[in-house]
């Protein structure tokens, strides 16, 4: 059965307020901006985010006021540094934030992807990290005597995090769900198997006969998702392997025009909510710069037989 809808449909249909959703879970690349985007353009209100490195796509959000919490290890601009709104959100108080390492919030979903309550690990043992956080509580290890010098080894347990829904951007995926990504995962596949709902957004929705004929290359599975979404550039301006490069530019212009909260105001007006959908914003960026953004240099995996 076909899961494809539109990114407005989805969107509306399985993000509700009030709900938790994990995004740019690929490190610095595939950051599903288009949804993003969508989220704020649907004024979806009281959200937490939950994230690694989310880059500025958090930032958008909170500046739009659809976020009440963020869970994540860094809320930023990667290439210039601060964040304003967020920043701005969190000094006066607006934004509960959680904070986790990189790794923390790995475990935190592959706990949530395994169905147990929490993973141990040594990881932030003596760290501020934990301090006062509810996703850290100190366990001894039950597989030590207690009796031996130095008693059982000491560990931190991860509490597991489940997110309402998890978007992600990738290469590409048939109308069931099935999708091919290659490059950085990140903690796509843990928040994708971690989530109560998923939304795959692929550059291209493809025949299920291509994603069948690379099975290894099949990171998620058809059964787990929700929602399948085509949107061409909808990681833009992050990077998705094999299609567009990284717009630099564009990083540095939003660090420049969203110093002060009118400044963000006049921002998402421009970008997000005088364009209707994907299309629009490709337009409003010019065709030169989606030229310039475009692969240069292809880089094609040898063909792979699997035959007997």
């Amino acid at each position: 059965m076909s899961k494809l809808l539109t990114l407005r449909q989805a969107v509306a249909d399985l993000v509700p307020d009030n709900a938790s959703v994990a995004l740019g879970l690929q490190m610095e690349q595939m950051i599903p901006f288009a949804a993003g985007h969508e989220i704020i353009r649907q004024k979806k209100r009281g959200l937490t985010l939950i994230g690694p490195i989310s880059d500025i796509l958090f930032d958008q959000m909170i500046a739009a006021g659809c976020v009440k919490q963020v869970i994540a290890a860094w809320v930023g601009n990667v290439m210039m540094g601060s964040a304003y709104n967020f920043r701005r959100a969190a000094e006066q108080g607006g934004l509960k934030v959680v904070n986790l390492s990189n790794f923390t919030v790995a475990l935190a979903l592959q706990a949530a992807a395994m169905g147990v309550p929490f993973l141990p690990t040594r990881t932030a043992l003596g760290s501020d990290v934990a301090r006062d956080n509810d996703f850290f509580s100190q366990i001894d290890s039950p597989f030590e005597d207690k009796q031996s010098p130095g008693g059982p080894a000491r560990l931190h347990a991860v509490r597991a995090l489940n997110p309402d829904v998890t978007i992600v951007h990738l290469q590409r995926a048939d109308h069931e769900g099935n999708a091919h990504c290659w490059g950085n995962f990140g903690v796509m596949i843990e928040a994708v198997r971690a989530a109560k709902r998923v939304i795959v957004v692929a550059e291209e929705v493809v025949d299920t006969e291509v994603i069948a004929s690379d099975p290894n290359r099949t990171v998620i599975p058809g059964f787990l998702v929700n929602a399948v979404v085509e949107c061409r550039f909808g990681a833009h301006p992050s990077p998705v392997q094999g299609y567009y490069k990284r717009d630099n530019a564009f990083f540095r212009q939003y660090h420049e025009q969203t110093k002060s909260k009118v400044d963000s105001e006049t921002w998402l007006q421009r970008w997000v909510h005088s364009v209707a959908d994907r299309k629009a914003y490709m337009n409003q960026l010019g065709g030169c710069r989606v030229e310039e953004l475009a692969v240069k240099q292809h880089a094609y995996a040898a063909q792979t037989d699997f035959g007997y």
